[in-house]
């Protein structure tokens, strides 16, 4: 069973969606992301311009996000005072990313810039966590223990001004570097389709030293107010939102992600990453080999009906 997208011109497989809903919302709700960084590459693959993948996937990712989200707030993963941050500095970075699609779409750029910022994010950010994981498993084994977070160890950013308590993470910081993290991510939401939670949970991990698991909670809480921003900029400015292909994508990833927080409730925290880790680096390798890859045809031909005198 098949449905036509008025906006993608084309036909797909309503089952195929729906199943391609459900996966990553299981990935969503297991890693606290909102998985547009696997849906919005995989729509391209079966043939989705790039600008309808982009402002579809987004408003997939929202309701995965929700779904993800609230059964992290059941389990206290939230740290929603940080999140406020967050989502201030993402609004700002998704109005900037929705201009800057606009116009890379208007010159002709917009397919292979999103593609080379797949690789180079994607490629950057899975490698770098997959040592941190995998360092992290061999000392498990070699110790018996988890690597624990040293009381009292900080880095520079824990040095700058306007400081705020954040309860639930456990943490005195800056909130600058919050809004910076914030603004990264939404400018990713808006040019890549994602939720920008495969930025968004190691800066927090890594950089700000927040425990995994608040982070992934904190991460959807996040995801949730930004992507709703963005398919509404990119409804409005860009027109590259198909409804009909987002709705058998949001039914599947509201009920995988309900079934992806329970799962990742099971796995130790550097587990978690490594998988995650995993996961990114697949996907850029695939969306390099796309664009390296010879296409079948150079060309597409566009028919235009003709207009009656």
């Amino acid at each position: 069973m098949s449905i036509y997208l008025p906006l993608a011109e084309m036909s797909l497989s309503l089952p195929l969606l729906l199943a391609l809903g459900f996966a990553v919302g299981v990935i969503s709700g297991m890693f606290g992301i909102g998985g547009g960084f696997i849906m919005t590459p995989l729509l391209i693959f079966l043939g989705v311009p790039p600008g309808i993948a982009v402002g579809t996937g987004a408003s997939q990712v929202t309701a995965t996000s929700i779904s993800s989200a609230i059964g992290h707030w059941q389990r206290g993963n939230v740290d929603a005072p940080m999140g406020v941050y967050l989502i201030a500095g993402g609004l700002i970075g998704s109005a900037l990313g929705v201009q800057l699609q606009a116009l890379l779409k208007s010159l002709g750029q917009l397919e292979i810039f999103i593609a080379l910022c797949y690789v180079v994010m994607l490629g950057t950010i899975g490698s770098l966590m997959l040592i941190e994981g995998l360092n992290a498993v061999f000392k498990r084994r070699s110790t018996g223990t988890a690597p624990m977070r040293r009381k009292g160890h900080h880095n520079a950013l824990h040095k700058l001004p306007f400081k705020q308590r954040f309860r639930a993470s456990k943490l005195y910081v800056s909130v600058l570097p919050l809004l910076a993290i914030g603004i990264l991510v939404g400018w990713l939401t808006a040019i890549m389709g994602v939720g920008g939670g495969f930025l968004l949970v190691p800066a927090l991990v890594y950089l700000m030293r927040v425990p995994t698991r608040v982070t992934l909670g904190t991460s959807a809480f996040q995801i949730i107010f930004i992507t709703i921003a963005t398919t509404l900029l990119q409804s409005v400015s860009n027109h590259s939102v198909d409804v009909l292909l987002a709705l058998p994508l949001m039914l599947g990833g509201v009920i995988g992600a309900q079934i992806g927080v329970q799962l990742g409730a099971r796995l130790a925290a550097e587990q978690l990453r490594i998988v995650l880790a995993l996961l990114v680096l697949a996907v850029a390798v695939r969306m390099a080999a796309f664009m390296v890859i010879e296409p079948e045809s150079h060309f597409a031909i566009e028919t235009i009906a003709a207009v009656a005198d």
